[in-house]
């Protein structure tokens, strides 16, 4: 076996046999390309793993120099790291068995700072420019602003300028802003979106470097859709982790993991997670390495300690620690809920009909006629003292059409988002929906936000419904806002899964009062938490009904 390839076989067993700390997404990425490797050909599986395809661009990227730091001072090469061998020889050397071309389109790799990422990616990107056999190649390096488009450019560039006998061999000429092959009529260059125009691409390979960081989706999806004329074009993106859960990187992201899961197949998309487990202690020097494949050759104990004691004695600092040291999404700059807590509730087999025989309370958030409406139904097993949770959203059609939140357009395809026509929400809808399961459901209340909502109100109660005002104060929200986070913490509530929700509620910042009091916040106008608003708005219902047992009579308002 190649020298590159067998590292990488090592590295996977390692990784899978524990000899390897690692958290659950590489195991879970080393033991699909085992079981890859061992699967026969069939009528489903078209590809085969060869070898020398993986070796080559190894043995290219370890003729290219390093140019920061004290390698860059002793002149010396590129050697590649087994985890950088497990991934490069991933990508390249899965070939479909009938016509040879790449299987993999898309590599997502996430890894905390300090691992060498624009390292590796800068080299593909000279492999791909000179050495991929690509005639006409057009290669880019992509990013929101033309200073981070640089960043990925600026290194091939200064590799091949340390290299001129080997440029000489490749015929690669260098410019200001290109490097370029005239005998492939090939070239490489940084791409901006600030540019005139993002149109016209014809995409053999791109770097979209710290993808976290781009708030909307358009340079993803211009780079994406510039691949078609291409046969084995390739998106590469590298990053750490962040704080948008609405954004393009996350939505990546989450389509990984559930590869990953075994939930859906892609065989195109090759993809791995660097970061630490779920309780594992960020602070533990013995996670540190799960999150950092390049640890004690560029990430270096003493400078991890420095950040962590940092992160300990300042708050402020702990979430740049978890999301750039440790590879952690956080959800603000002072997040609320555990979401890996959050999500282990999830149950998306969790559906009405299961739960319609146990009282359930309707709650509302009407904040805004042209934004996000949300109405949670939470059912109640009290013998048990659990609660089932199943969200319902409702979204203009021009809010969709508007917002820079890149998944709406997608949840309203899956049917998480009810959009309705027009610029603002059809309450008309929300209205027959909420009397419409009056009759099946066991409803004992529903309780809403005066603020929007008093026509509504009216209108409900003049059918029946029997509405309950809970005013959105501090003193009404902070307590079932703790019971929120409890009944989490303790696996007491189960959720449908509804990705709506789990954006909504991570967005959800808390700021203690002298009085240990507590309330739903949020930090950006686009991270919106009327869902959390509403379940917890639901929840002060449940509340005081154990404190008081309250009685509602023929419909009329309640306040609270």
């Amino acid at each position: 076996m190649a020298k590159h390839v067998e590292t990488a076989d090592q590295y996977a067993h390692q990784i899978v046999s524990g000899q390897i700390a690692a958290c659950s997404w590489v195991i879970a990425a080393c033991r699909r390309q085992l079981d890859d490797l061992q699967r026969p050909a069939s009528a489903d599986w078209h590809y085969i793993f060869d070898v020398e395809r993986a070796e080559r661009p190894c043995e290219f990227l370890e003729l290219l120099p390093h140019i920061k730091g004290k390698w860059a001072r002793e002149r010396r090469l590129i050697e590649l790291d087994a985890w950088q061998c497990f991934i490069v020889t991933t990508v390249f050397g899965w070939v479909h068995r009938d016509t040879g071309l790449r299987r993999f389109r898309e590599g997502y790799v996430e890894v905390s700072r300090k691992n060498a990422k624009s390292t590796l990616s800068s080299g593909l990107a000279l492999y791909m420019l000179t050495a991929d056999g690509e005639q006409g190649a057009e290669v880019y390096s992509a990013a929101t602003t033309r200073d981070q488009a640089r960043i990925v450019f600026d290194d091939a560039k200064a590799m091949a300028e340390r290299l001129p006998e080997l440029r000489a061999h490749l015929g690669v000429a260098i410019l200001q802003h290109a490097l370029t092959v005239a005998h492939t009529s090939s070239s490489f260059r940084p791409l901006a979106a600030e540019g005139n125009t993002l149109d016209g691409l014809n995409v053999h390979f791109a770097v979209i470097d710290e993808l976290h960081a781009h708030k909307t989706r358009a340079v993803y999806d211009v780079i994406d859709t510039a691949r078609g004329a291409r046969e084995q074009s390739m998106l590469w993106s590298i990053t750490t982790a962040g704080s948008d859960r609405a954004g393009i990187c996350y939505e990546r992201r989450t389509h990984l993991t559930k590869v990953l899961s075994g939930v859906i197949s892609d065989p195109s998309l090759f993809g791995i997670i660097y970061t630490i487990d779920d309780g594992d202690d960020p602070h533990d020097p013995a996670s540190w390495a799960k999150a950092n494949p390049n640890w004690l050759k560029s990430v270096l104990p003493d400078d991890m300690e420095a950040a962590s004691r940092k992160a300990m004695a300042m708050p402020s600092a702990l979430n740049n620690f978890l999301t750039k040291r440790l590879n952690v999404w956080v959800n603000a700059d002072q997040a609320w809920m555990d979401m890996p807590a959050w999500d282990r509730c999830a149950n998306p087999q969790l559906t009405v009909d299961k739960v319609a025989h146990l009282p359930c309370i309707q709650a509302l958030d009407l904040a805004s006629k042209v934004d996000f409406v949300a109405r949670v139904l939470i059912f109640e097993d009290a013998a048990d003292g659990r609660y089932f949770i199943i969200p319902k959203f409702y979204l203009p059609e021009r809010a969709v059409q508007m917002s820079g939140n890149s998944q709406l357009d997608g949840w309203r395809r899956s049917k998480y988002i009810t959009v309705t026509p027009g610029e603002v929400v059809d309450f008309d809808q929300i209205e027959a929906d909420i009397a419409s399961d009056m009759t099946p459901l066991q409803i004992r209340e529903v309780a809403f936000d005066p603020w929007q909502a008093t026509q509504m109100a009216s209108h409900l109660i003049e059918q029946g419904v029997p509405m309950v005002e809970v005013r959105q104060t501090v003193a009404n929200l902070s307590e079932p806002m703790k019971q929120l986070e409890a009944l989490t913490l303790q696996g007491k509530l189960e959720h449908d899964g509804n990705p709506v929700l789990t954006w909504m509620i991570s967005n959800v910042v808390a700021h203690l009062d002298a009085k240990d009091n507590i309330y739903p916040r949020k930090e950006r106008p686009e991270n919106k938490i009327d869902g959390a608003v509403a379940l917890i708005t639901g929840l002060a219902r449940i509340v005081a009904g154990q404190r008081n047992n309250p009685v509602i009579h023929d419909g009329s308002l309640q306040l609270v």
